[in-house]
Formats: structure tokens, sequence, C-alpha cells
């Protein structure tokens, strides 16, 4: 049981330095860099907002992950994980994880379709594909957390 108390602490840690640092990194480095690439290139200056804005989406999506784990850890600590209220916060993952895929596949086409060169088509559809596995095993994850709280609730019931 000291294990496990020191991993949810371990990854708290972790969630906040990753917080943080996706928050830096959505208010400075993102704009910044996107404003760099229309300075150094005008011609595709009209790209700057577009995809400034599809960044920091996906970055608002991760930090909603990240949320949704920290209230999930917060239901393990009070042994309330197997509820029907930790369904809402993995339904925030899943819907995250989703629209995130969503926006990263229409930026990946339009790559792939302007891409002259193999390499970065493959990237992007070889992440695509990582982003697909991880949402299905979220959405399966879910249905044995729902499971697991339906049977909870039954032994509840007759307890």
């Amino acid at each position: 049981m000291q294990i496990n108390r020191l991993a949810v602490i371990a990854l708290r840690i972790v969630l906040v330095v990753a917080f943080l640092l996706l928050l830096l990194f959505q208010v400075m480095s993102i704009p910044g860099q996107f404003a760099h690439m229309a300075q150094e290139d005008p011609d595709r200056a009209n790209l700057q907002w577009p995809l400034t804005i599809l960044f920091v989406l996906e970055v608002a999506c991760v930090q909603v992950v990240i949320v949704s784990t920290w209230k999930l850890l917060s239901m393990v600590k009070q042994d309330k994980i197997f509820t029907r209220a930790a369904l809402v916060w993995v339904d925030a993952i899943v819907w995250s994880i989703a629209a995130a895929w969503t926006m990263f596949a229409v930026f990946s086409a339009v790559v792939v379709l302007n891409a002259d060169d193999p390499g970065v088509p493959i990237l992007l559809i070889l992440m695509l594909v990582a982003g697909a596995a991880l949402g299905l095993v979220v959405v399966v994850l879910r249905a044995l957390l729902r499971q697991a709280a339906d049977l909870r609730a039954d032994m509840e019931a007759v307890i």
C-alpha cells in the first residue's frame, strides 16, 4: 500500500510539472515559433494564426487529460475510483483524445496532400495510428471501469 501511495505522489508531481511546462509552451513557445516562421518566410505568413490556434488547442487537450488524471488520482486516494463519478473524468479523457486526434488528422491530411517528401507523411501517419491506439485503449479501460463500478454497486447493495 505504501508503494501505491508513493506512486500517486510521484505521478502528481509529474502531472504538475507537465502541466506547467505545457502552459509555458502554450503561452510563449507556440505563438513565438509561428510568429518567427511568418517573419522568416512571408509566403507562409498566412499560416501563422491557424497553426498557432491548432497547436494551442492540441496542448489544451493534453491539459484536460492531465486535470482529469489528477481528479482520478484523488478518487483513488478516497477509494471512490470504482464509482460512476469516475466515468465523468474518463469520458473527459476520451473526448479530449478524440478532439486532439481529429484536429491532428486534419492537419496531417493537409500536410500529406502537400508533401513532396515521404518522410514527414509517414511520421504523421504513424503518430495518427499511435493516437488512435491510445484512444481505443482508454475506451476499453473505460468499459472495464464501468463494469467494476457496476459490480461494486451490486456488492454494496447486497451488503
